[in-house]
């Protein structure tokens, strides 16, 4: 009879271990799930205590005229039209002017008295108040205001340091998470609400917008409140809300920090912006635009029109697409204008764009936007054949005299004329109208209907899916690609 080893196997060993393990891992993922709750803060009281010092309550007043007559309080020609007439006359018997008041908020930024709100909240006020959080009220003065933004730089005189508070990064703030807006709502007094970020890069409808959206509460008089992180720093302006109530329903913005904080030590240092201008006009490259470019992605910003300036100077030209500016990948227009205007006026910056094929470096020394936002598009050659065409569902015209002055056109433009539009076809659905004048295609000034057709076997010979027409409408140009497959 064989004598039983009192070795044990490993496989035994695993089996009596087996049920610990489970149990440790269980462990694990129950601590790895409550993680996020112990995240949750317990209290904003800490945070509300620390930073509401540095907000401030603004009342603004204004002085407007008294409207002659009734106005819109009762129709003309009412029966009560003399009686609220005689009504208006007894408590305004000279038509004096009369105040109008409108609330709003701020923060202080620094401790000799620099106050930050928005540009609406005072724009046209005949006074400013700035009350502070133990009962002061001191009088304002405007500093410096960017509408574009919408932010405007306010001073005070005060006796003594104030309390103030920092900006952070903005572009740290993921979305998820915590923020604390902070302001006058309604004209209640200090107040204070919780929510998170909602969404990151929010363009309303000015240029140069970057918005942090919340659904921390953001009523009427909280514009121009910071927006704070968890560590007290201000990460946006509180500026505007999306409601059909005109009430908070959880969908606010704010201007983001790192756009407010160039703009305000540029109103401190000069009282008014100072913006870079590149000296183009662009567009967003489409797919169908890069497939009739033959790029490699859809990518940059597609210039439409190189007026005389910085870009022209440099050798920039109709058609190149800016793929990077500065060191920094452009990814789309919005994103050049920005960083373009955050740059400083008078710097030589590297400028690669894509064009013909290949990428160019040019180096463009940056002027002011401020100074040439009104700049005149260039004239182009002139043309003298003339003739008709049904092309892609165009039905187009040279440019002759009698269109030059029914479209109101320089003496020195040039292309042809769509005179009518398939609406069953491509073109249409891209947007090409009657009227519009098409000055390029394939990257090549057209002069005659035959140069149009040229471009069109050219491309279809080359392989390609679609070709590209810079089309001009109003003195307006812009890049459209149809599709030249038959």
């Amino acid at each position: 009879m064989r004598q039983q080893s009192n070795t044990v196997s490993r496989a035994e060993v695993r089996d009596v271990l087996r049920p610990y393990w489970v149990m440790f891992l269980g462990l694990v993922v129950t601590i790895a799930l409550a993680l996020p709750a112990f995240a949750r803060p317990e209290s904003f009281s800490d945070l509300a205590y620390k930073v509401s010092p540095s907000v401030v309550n603004i009342t603004t007043s204004t002085m407007v005229a008294e409207r002659s007559g009734p106005g819109a309080i009762v129709p003309e020609g009412s029966p009560f039209e003399e009686f609220f007439r005689q009504f208006q006359d007894r408590n305004n018997p000279e038509g004096r002017p009369r105040k109008r008041s409108a609330l709003g908020s701020g923060f202080v930024v620094s401790e000799d008295g620099y106050i930050v709100t928005n540009n609406h909240v005072i724009d046209g006020a005949d006074e400013i108040l700035v009350e502070f959080f133990e009962g002061e009220t001191l009088d304002a003065k405007v500093v410096g205001t960017d509408p574009k933004t919408d932010i405007a730089l306010l001073k005070v005189d005060a006796e003594k340091p104030l309390p103030f508070v920092s900006f952070g990064d903005s572009d740290t703030a993921r979305v998820g998470d915590w923020v604390l807006a902070v302001g006058n709502p309604l004209g209640q007094g200090f107040s204070v609400s919780a929510g998170i970020v909602s969404a990151r890069n929010r363009a309303l409808s000015g240029t140069y917008d970057d918005y942090i959206q919340t659904d921390a509460a953001i009523n009427r008089g909280n514009s121009g409140g910071p927006l704070f992180n968890m560590d007290g720093k201000v990460v946006g302006v509180n500026t505007a809300i999306l409601s059909p109530t005109g009430g908070s329903i959880g969908i606010g913005f704010s201007m983001a920090s790192n756009v407010v904080d160039r703009v305000i030590d540029q109103l401190k240092e000069y009282g008014e912006t100072r913006r870079g201008w590149l000296g183009v006009r662009i567009q967003d490259v489409t797919d169908d635009v890069a497939e009739a470019m033959e790029m490699d992605s859809t990518r940059g910003a597609l210039v439409t029109d190189v007026p005389e300036g910085p870009a022209s100077e440099a050798g920039m030209k109709q058609g190149d697409v800016i793929l990077s500016f500065d060191g920094r990948e452009v990814s789309d227009t919005r994103e050049l204008v920005r960083v373009v205007g955050n740059t400083e006026v008078g710097k030589t910056v590297r400028v690669v764009v894509y064009r013909d094929g290949s990428t160019k470096t040019l180096k463009v020394t940056l002027g002011r936007r401020e100074e040439a936002e009104a700049a005149a598009v260039p004239a182009a050659q002139p043309m003298e054949e003339t003739g008709e065409a049904d092309i892609m569902g165009l039905k187009l015209s040279v440019l002759t005299d009698d269109l030059r002055g029914k479209l109101e056109l320089g003496d020195r433009a040039n292309g042809l004329v769509v005179m009518d539009v398939d609406q069953a076809s491509e073109a249409y659905e891209k947007g090409l109208r009657a009227g519009d004048l098409i000055t390029e295609a394939g990257q090549q000034t057209l002069t005659r209907i035959d140069d149009f057709r040229d471009r069109v076997e050219a491309a279809r010979e080359a392989g390609r899916k679609s070709l590209l027409l810079l089309v001009r409408r109003g003195g307006e140009p812009r890049f459209v690609a149809l599709s030249v497959t038959e």
